[in-house]
């Protein structure tokens, strides 16, 4: 398998340029994805019923009324039905998912196991299964179980040896100090301002998913400008997050009530300044900058001394863009692991230059010029 850790090719087709950049379609998610060009969605994050299997209403101790999932939407006759369920909508999912595409299921104990093994019957490949640790979770209040405070999500790609993927390794990595991002993520419940009220002052949908949760899949996992598509849209948390991260999104609701006020959280979504979401490019992605560049422009001087951080070796700048270390001759990579006694070296890294204002990497020069090479282009 060949996978992109930095995103898919850029000249991968886009989604579907004839719809609304975002929008809430009413109406069974099966049936209106059956309306969507094969192969035109980018990302799709889907959030179905968990089928609870609720019996009756839920208590405390005290003989309270818990307000628990007993929607209709959430309720099947048999395990068999849910099913069935799962794998109309996972397959409707799938022709629209492109080659590259990715899929991310989330669920509970009630459900996940048996979306998990659908998924791959039908072929998806997984690629993680992601632990969301939540830090308010609602207790036990029978003390009969383990307080149930995760949900696990499931990231797929469309098949086996699906190409180019987006994963945005470097993006997650470097706004997580640069330590790899885990697998399992630490954030609360949908609370406060954030949760969508009724006309009584009650929580408008029993199951709305924290923003926070949302920002982190879609980051992870598209680009600016994919279309990202949710079958159960709900609240409509997918859509307004795609929005505000620069994508294009579509959904899909059967509950009237709840597409009514998804649309409208959307429409009242501003998106990010392009700054903001602007695609994350790595060192090898950058444009290739010679050594002899910087001389070129004279940022660096043929006869200069080129330095290590701690001044323990120095090499000399020749007019050519090699460097001359003792007798041997060589690139800014080779002459510095042979200054180290090492079998490679960063060149970029490892060499500095004597400037006004102090010891500067030549690293500080390569990304001036990658700047002026951008601005050139736009």
């Amino acid at each position: 398998m060949v996978v992109s850790r930095r995103g898919a090719p850029s000249r991968a087709p886009r989604g579907v340029s004839s719809t609304p950049s975002h929008r809430i379609v009413v109406g069974d998610c099966v049936a209106e994805m059956s309306k969507l060009p094969a192969a035109s969605v980018d990302l799709v994050f889907a959030d179905p019923p968990y089928n609870l299997q609720l019996a009756s209403d839920l208590k405390r101790p005290d003989d309270s009324h818990v307000d628990a999932v007993t929607d209709d939407w959430d309720k099947f006759a048999s395990f068999k039905d849910y099913d069935d369920f799962t794998r109309a909508w996972l397959l409707a999912a799938r022709r629209v998912l492109k080659p590259s595409g990715t899929i991310w299921v989330i669920g509970s104990y009630h459900n996940i196991f048996r979306v998990g093994a659908m998924m791959q019957d039908l072929g998806f490949w997984i690629l993680n299964d992601v632990i969301w640790r939540k830090t308010n979770p609602m207790p036990n209040f029978r003390g009969r179980r383990f307080t149930n405070a995760h949900e696990t999500l499931i990231w797929a790609s469309r098949e086996p040896g699906g190409k180019g993927y987006t994963f945005n390794y470097e993006l997650l990595k470097a706004g997580n100090e640069d330590i790899q991002v885990r697998s399992d993520w630490t954030l609360p419940l949908c609370t406060g301002d954030e949760r969508l009220k009724g006309g009584d002052g009650k929580k408008l949908h029993p199951t709305q998913k924290p923003e926070a949760l949302l920002a982190r899949v879609i980051l992870s996992s598209s680009r600016v400008d994919d279309l990202v598509l949710d079958p159960f849209s709900g609240t409509g948390t997918t859509g307004s997050v795609a929005k505000h991260l620069g994508r294009r999104f579509i959904g899909f609701e059967r509950e009237t009530k709840y597409a009514r006020e998804a649309q409208k959280r959307i429409d009242a979504t501003q998106q990010l300044e392009a700054p903001s979401i602007a695609p994350f490019v790595t060192a090898r992605e950058a444009p290739r900058v010679p050594f002899s560049a910087l001389i070129e422009r004279g940022l660096v001087t043929p006869g200069a001394r080129l330095t290590d951080a701690k001044k323990r070796h120095k090499a000399l700048v020749r007019a050519d863009g090699a460097l001359s270390f003792g007798e041997k001759v060589g690139s800014i990579h080779r002459i510095g692991a042979l200054a180290q006694g090492l079998d490679a070296c960063n060149g970029w890294t490892f060499w500095h230059v004597e400037t006004d204002k102090g010891l500067t990497p030549i690293d500080a020069f390569r990304a001036q010029v990658r700047s002026e090479m951008s601005e050139a282009a736009e």
